[in-house]
């Protein structure tokens, strides 16, 4: 199949496993996993990122299996930073975020969220515009993704600040399904912000959203019919229990049950199948048929603990149930209620003081990234790009602290040039001789100990200081490395070998005074013959 053809059924499975059966869904992670090994093998990397995200995905959305998704992401990490990929790897932290609150780690997801966010605060820039529709996809998909662990920790101002990103970003490249899912998510969000609403007393606020959720809900028929979630012939308000519910919250009665009942016995999202439940009741207990309500929500409730649904979706239900309680029960205190609106108080200011943290954790993450480019940057100017050692800059830096350190004294400093090396160049080519100095910075970095230091001097010229090494120390091991070299295959060495000038640096000595003595030396042993370590025989000079 082609690779078109593996992406498209990724994405088929992942729209089906969010409402299936357990079954259906064992069966949709068993075939992602045999697309996944698939990509592997291809090596596209954006194609086995997506496969990648899609098996963890499915495995987070399958009761029991969100523990098998650590490994998936953590590949799905890796393979971001090797490839490049930043709205990628933003994307698998986001998901990191949804396993963490899985497990009822709910601080460790709001770092992981924190940090896809700051990755996604300074996207980069596409070049061409066929790039920033696969940029615009993958950065929609990523902020879903930290839209939907923003939700089920009840952070929804953050969560409609993203969703509004998301609706900007998809413009220019969604189609019917990407809109769908995008007003999905934006009803479900509405819907939960309205019941959490409800619980501190606010119940002006929490009936304007689910107006907004209900006319949302509305609008959707159009493109549902066109997207991966219709699954036959009818609306989606008979298809998905989150339209239905929307719907019905905005004005619960009679008329919604015989179709809510009938989605709440379908298998959906953890978020949903509450939703649901809690529209179903109230419609239920408007008609008249309270116990049947309470039946509905213990039934949610009983199944959101066998599905390790998140604690925010079961404080929903926990909720509706301690209403029915305190209505069955007039001739409870008041306290008993004054005390429940203390408690959603509370944990309204909580909800508070998780925003907080996730405002200074994704500034922290931003400012950590900068500081690490910073770094790198730093780094990459103390390197020589060819062959990956230490460059001139590093090694006059290098040498100017060892010089003036007394534990590292005696301190011995070689100059390498290579022998016939100006014939590979000339006779091969320059390629061949990239190759060649590459080869040679390798051999001289392994056949020294981990304290010295191997610098590219120039051109096909090196320096070693051998701190703490007395002359006859520092020239044996300069020896091995000259054997070193002379010994390497001729395919790899092109026949260059070493000549080598050492010299002990006097305390105070200035640096470039050392590196022309040790120039000196190194002419020296090319007028031997080359091949070999000469040491110089000149005093060093005396300070001034």
């Amino acid at each position: 199949m082609s690779d078109a053809w593996l992406v498209g059924r990724a994405r088929e499975l992942r729209a089906a496993v969010q409402s299936t059966t357990r079954d259906e869904q064992l069966g949709i992670v068993a075939e992602l996993d045999v697309l996944l090994e698939e990509a592997r093998t291809r090596g596209e990397p954006l194609m086995a990122a997506d496969l990648l995200r899609s098996a963890a995905m499915a495995r987070l959305s399958t009761p029991g299996l969100g523990s098998q998704a650590e490994p998936l992401l953590d590949e799905l990490l890796a393979h971001t930073r090797k490839h490049g990929l930043p709205i990628l790897r933003a994307g698998a932290h986001a998901l990191q975020g949804k396993r963490m609150i899985l497990a009822e780690k709910e601080d460790d997801a709001l770092t992981e969220i924190a940090r896809a966010l700051a990755i996604l605060d300074e996207p980069p820039t596409p070049a061409t515009r066929s790039e920033r529709r696969i940029f615009n996809r993958s950065l929609v998909t990523a902020l879903v993704d930290c839209w939907q662990g923003l939700n089920e920790l009840g952070l929804y101002e953050t969560a409609e600040e993203v969703s509004a990103r998301s609706h900007r970003a998809m413009r220019e490249s969604a189609g019917p399904h990407e809109i769908t899912l995008q007003m999905f998510n934006l009803i479900e969000m509405l819907l939960a912000w309205a019941i959490r609403l409800e619980r501190i007393k606010h119940t002006e606020q929490a009936q304007e959203k689910f107006a907004v959720a209900a006319s949302v809900a509305a609008a959707v028929e159009a493109p549902f019919t066109e997207s991966l979630f219709r699954l036959r012939e009818a609306p989606a308000i008979e298809q998905i229990g989150l339209i239905a519910a929307a719907v019905a919250f905005n004005d619960p009665g009679p008329s919604h049950i015989e179709r809510l009942t009938r989605l709440f016995t379908h298998r959906s999202g953890d978020q949903e199948q509450m939703l649901v439940a809690i529209a179903l009741a109230r419609c239920l207990e408007r008609d008249g048929q309270g116990e049947a309500a309470r039946d509905v929500l213990l039934t949610a409730r009983r199944e959101a603990d066998e599905a390790n649904t998140p604690s925010c979706a079961r404080l929903n239900i926990d909720r509706e149930l301690a209403r029915f309680e305190l209505a069955a029960n007039p001739g409870l205190p008041d306290t008993v209620a004054a005390y429940t609106l203390a408690l959603e108080q509370e944990l309204w200011d909580m909800r508070q003081s998780r925003a907080d943290a996730l405002k200074t954790r994704r500034k922290h993450e931003r400012l950590s990234a900068e500081h690490g480019a910073i770094a790198a940057q730093a780094a990459q100017a103390l390197q020589d790009p060819l062959t990956g050692l230490p460059n001139r800059r590093a090694l006059d830096e290098r040498l100017r602290t060892l010089s003036s350190d007394k534990n590292m004294q005696p301190l011995s400093v070689a100059l390498v040039d290579l022998d016939g090396f100006k014939g590979v160049n000339d006779n091969q080519s320059h390629a061949e001789g990239d190759d060649v100095l590459r080869v040679i910075a390798s051999t001289l970095r392994d056949a020294l100990r981990g304290d010295d230091f191997v610098a590219r001097y120039g051109g096909d010229e090196f320096v070693v200081l051998l701190p703490g090494a007395p002359a006859a120390s520092a020239a044996a091991a300069m020896s091995r490395t000259v054997a070193a070299v002379s010994d390497l295959p001729g395919h790899l060495s092109r026949g260059v070998t070493l000549s080598v000038g050492l010299v002990s640096m006097a305390p105070f000595e200035h640096p470039e005074s050392v590196l022309t003595r040790a120039d000196a030396a190194m002419y020296q042993a090319k007028r031997s013959g080359g091949n070999r370590v000469s040491a110089a025989t000149q005093d060093a000079p005396e300070p001034s």
